[in-house]
């Protein structure tokens, strides 16, 4: 099977492209790009250059990937735009190239990136996570595995939002968002834990009332964080999900949304 490759679709010799790639009208792929099996590019879309598209992606009509980052700082260095398997860009998504700071940008498998979404330099998505249409995000944001962000929220750079996370619509982001909760505003706030969210992804009963009992610790008790964390040590479960979301917070560089 040969690549279905629309005859005004411009591509560089240096690209490789799989068997049974479809690449549409007027659509670029630029040098140093690969397109893994299945995927499919859109009419108008771009891959401007050192571009590496996994296995079944499909990429919106108008998208630009590997463009050069937007930072000062840059001086053209190799960097790269990484995008997994069975990922799905729509219309209008940028994903800028990373600097010398990770030299890549990132995005996971089966992850959904709705119409008009920004990603900056050295942004890493994890594995299924959907952004909403509009949505901003600043260099070096990290979004950890199963995350939803509702449409045109913008996240400040280097903020981290925790794996099971929801965010609101036109959320303003200026610290991290711990796993496994919910948050909304300008600026953005806590409001309990994405208990429907983590039912739906096969959570046990038990598992999301310890972690409820960890949200009220480290977010509605009179404690700091080191206290909290010293507190939930003894008096928590040693679960996975509350261990991930101690590692979280200790980690946590920005501070946390309260």
């Amino acid at each position: 099977m040969t690549p279905l490759i629309h005859p005004t679709a411009l591509v560089d010799s240096s690209a490789e492209i799989a068997a049974d790639v479809t690449i549409g009208p007027w659509a670029f792929v630029g040098p140093n790009c690969t397109v893994g099996a299945g995927s499919v590019l859109a009419m108008r879309s771009v891959l401007e250059s050192h571009v590496r598209l996994g296995a079944n992606v499909s990429v919106g009509i108008g998208s630009v990937l590997g463009g050069l980052p937007q930072d000062l700082k840059f001086e053209g260095e190799e960097t790269w735009v990484e995008i997994g398997d069975g990922t799905t860009i729509r219309e209008y998504v940028t994903v800028n190239r990373g600097t010398s700071e990770s030299f890549k940008t990132t995005v996971g498998t089966n992850s959904f990136l709705m119409a008009y979404v920004h990603l900056a330099h050295d942004c890493h998505i994890g594995n299924n996570v959907i952004i909403s249409n509009g949505t901003q995000l600043a260099g070096h944001v990290t979004v950890e595995d199963h995350v939803g962000i509702s449409g045109l929220s913008a996240v400040h750079q280097f903020a981290r939002i925790g794996q099971h996370a929801y965010l609101g619509g036109l959320s303003r982001v200026v610290k991290d968002v711990p796993p496994f909760v919910r948050a909304v505003g300008n600026p953005t706030k806590l409001y309990g834990l994405n208990s429907v969210g983590l039912q739906r992804r096969g959570f046990t009963a038990a598992t999301i009332a310890e972690l409820k009992k960890a949200y009220r610790l480290f977010f509605r008790s009179e404690l700091n964080v080191t206290q909290a964390i010293e507190q939930a040590k003894t008096d928590l479960k040693p679960l996975p999900e509350v261990q991930a979301l101690i590692a979280f917070l200790e980690a946590s560089e920005r501070g946390t949304t309260l």
